[in-house]
């Protein structure tokens, strides 16, 4: 049968435990010192054993006490976020929030269902740039959160994932096997393009553009089409289209990392629940781990 502990008991506890004595563990919990000693009893003959033994220089806590104050600190942090949390007034206002074109489709809507369950009020606007442009929009205060694609994460940003690059083409295209190689490719904002540009140089691979653009669904409608192919994360490619193998004779291209920048004077907790969404649905993504070709 379930047993609930009283958690004004192990207040009491986790009180006389830190200050050594019941009078002063009175005086933190602003009781007697006749009704600390009545809820040491009490957790005693609910656990059949002695918590506290006495010294020379006061209380100190039994083997069963130690086993005891570890969980008892962790149960009251617990309760304390749980009442924090559900007696904190609801928050309302508008959070602007930074998305790279190619993550939308794959990560934009478990983000935002998720936070619409958390936050009902608060309403987010989606904008989605490219990843250099989230990030200067991010500094000069103008959105609250960006998610980022870059070589490497700044310190002032955290990692979600590392996610490697892969080659892309049409399903059962021929595109890859032309040369000079047919590539579409971001415009000169997209975080993809430098590394893929430095790889097809260092290995020497003539290729020639299909199509410089910033626009995602075009870019992807013509490696549909086997008009070209195309760089992206792994964990974005769309199921129309299919990664190529690594004999295709296109040179491997260095992993990115999608970072989470914030600005730092939002004020509001909902940014931070938002950041706390935004990390655990990356960090949930399978592919996300796999970085290796």
């Amino acid at each position: 049968m379930a047993r609930n502990l009283d958690t004004a008991l192990l207040r009491a506890f986790v009180a006389v435990a830190e200050t050594g004595g019941m009078t002063a563990a009175a005086g933190v919990l602003n009781l007697t010192q006749a009704a600390v000693s009545q809820q040491i009893k009490r957790l005693e003959e609910s656990f059949g054993g002695l918590l506290f033994e006495r010294e020379r220089r006061g209380l100190a806590l039994t083997a069963q006490g130690e086993r005891l104050l570890g969980l008892a600190k962790r149960l009251l942090a617990m309760n304390d976020q749980i009442w924090a949390e559900m007696t904190a007034p609801v928050e309302t206002g508008e959070i602007r929030l930074g998305f790279p074109y190619d993550l939308v489709p794959g990560y934009a809507a478990p983000v935002l269902k998720r936070f619409a369950r958390c936050c009902p009020r608060v309403r987010v606007r989606l904008f989605s740039h490219a990843s250099r442009e989230i990030r200067e929009a991010v500094e000069r205060g103008e959105i609250d959160l960006g998610i980022v694609e870059e070589v490497a994460t700044e310190p002032h940003g955290e990692t979600l994932m590392v996610d490697r690059l892969v080659w892309v083409g049409a399903r059962g295209g021929d595109a890859w096997l032309q040369r000079p190689v047919p590539i579409s490719i971001g415009s000169e904002t997209c975080s993809i393009r430098p590394p893929t540009l430095a790889a097809l140089r260092a290995a020497d691979v003539d290729w020639r553009p299909v199509v410089e653009i910033a626009n995602v669904d075009a870019l992807n409608a013509t490696v549909q089409s086997d008009l070209g192919v195309t760089t992206m994360l792994a964990s974005a490619v769309p199921s129309n289209l299919e990664i190529l193998p690594p004999d295709c004779g296109l040179p491997p291209v260095p992993p990115l990392s999608v970072s989470l920048y914030q600005r730092r004077d939002h004020g509001m907790r909902a940014v931070d629940d938002l950041a706390r969404i935004i990390r655990e649905t990356f960090c949930r993504r399978p592919s996300a781990a796999a970085v290796a070709a």
